[in-house]
């Protein structure tokens, strides 16, 4: 018997000291949403109840993916949630490192691929429909909602919308921010080549002057009751009203000092979103740089990207250790939700 117990322990993955490891759980979702013409894949991390098997999600060929016990049932009690926005050309899996981390505080982390500006699926004229990923969310959150494996385990008093990048933008929409089109393009005139965005969209033929319509639409999700944007886009074009009524506590951080991304900085030298907002807090860690956010790079996976003259998304600044950047990302998100 004790080896048939054994056999089977080895077979899921459960033997002695993985059964030890402080891994969260991790399962996936199928959202319908109205907006979209085909289903939406979703995510959620959450405090483990029982160990399953380890499953390793968002391992790929350039990044360390994370472990997680696949399918766990949820641990007992009600926790706060966090939707979860990627970055432009990122996705769901690559952040666990983040969403993992949150998991294991006593977070749950709901997540989604956004079409059109997720990885393999990266338009730059469909990122601009910023109505789409708020929309794609709160879709997500409806149908975590109506689960009932999960449902009753989330802190309805208790949602954050977080995001970094063009996820950063994602977040701040649904806690009511919204993005004057006008501005943008009047932002990426002075900024040229120093916007770094507005490189990405000139590279697809995007007219600015023609933004579509879901750019500037009214995103607000009243069950969002905090708001955390990483290097966040598009806040140069942040409407003054929806600035002056965001009364929503916001969370901002902000990678790198000489490092840092033109596009995403929001302190005095850059959009001042952070002392124009009436409930922000702004945080800076460095050294960094944006993409210090992405998950830690595997020992080839530098060289692959410039094999393939890709962005150089392994390369930080020197004297940057990525993991410890990551830590204090956890840090000053864990602080300002309450974990």
């Amino acid at each position: 018997m004790k080896q048939l117990l054994s056999a089977f322990l080895v077979g899921m993955g459960l033997t002695g000291a993985a059964m030890a490891e402080p891994y969260a759980g991790y399962d996936r979702l199928t959202v319908k949403a109205d907006h979209r013409p085909s289903v939406l894949a979703a995510s959620l991390w959450y405090p483990a109840g029982t160990p399953t098997y380890r499953g390793l999600v968002g391992d790929n060929a350039v990044f360390e993916g994370t472990s997680a016990y696949v399918g766990a049932a949820v641990a007992e009690g009600r926790f706060p949630l966090f939707v979860l926005s990627h970055g432009s050309g990122g996705n769901m899996d690559t952040v666990s490192w983040l969403s993992s981390a949150l998991a294991l505080r006593g977070a749950m982390v709901l997540a989604v691929n956004h079409p059109g500006s997720t990885s393999g699926d990266s338009s730059p004229r469909r990122s601009l429909r910023l109505d789409e990923r708020a929309a794609d969310l709160s879709a997500a959150l409806d149908a975590l909602l109506n689960e009932p494996a999960f449902a009753d385990h989330v802190d309805r008093s208790r949602i954050a919308s977080l995001g970094f990048s063009l996820g950063g933008a994602t977040a701040l929409n649904l806690a009511g921010l919204r993005f004057d089109p006008g501005a943008y393009a009047d932002y990426c005139a002075r900024m040229g080549e120093h916007g770094q965005d507005c490189v990405f969209f000139a590279k697809g033929g995007v007219d600015l002057t023609a933004l579509p319509e879901g750019f500037g639409v009214e995103m607000r999700d009243d069950r969002i009751t905090r708001a955390i944007a990483i290097d966040p886009g598009m806040t140069y074009a942040a409407t003054p009203e929806s600035i002056g009524r965001t009364k929503t506590p916001v969370l901002l951080i902000n990678l790198g000092e000489a490092n840092l991304f033109k596009a995403a900085d929001v302190g005095p030298d850059g959009s001042n979103l952070a002392a124009r907002l009436p409930s922000a807090l702004l945080k800076t860690i460095a050294p960094a740089h944006h993409f210090t956010f992405l998950a830690e790079c595997k020992p080839e996976g530098a060289a692959m990207l410039a094999a393939e003259k890709d962005d150089p998304v392994c390369d930080d600044p020197e004297g940057t250790d990525r993991a410890a950047v990551h830590e204090a990302i956890v840090e000053e998100i864990a602080a300002f939700a309450g974990l």
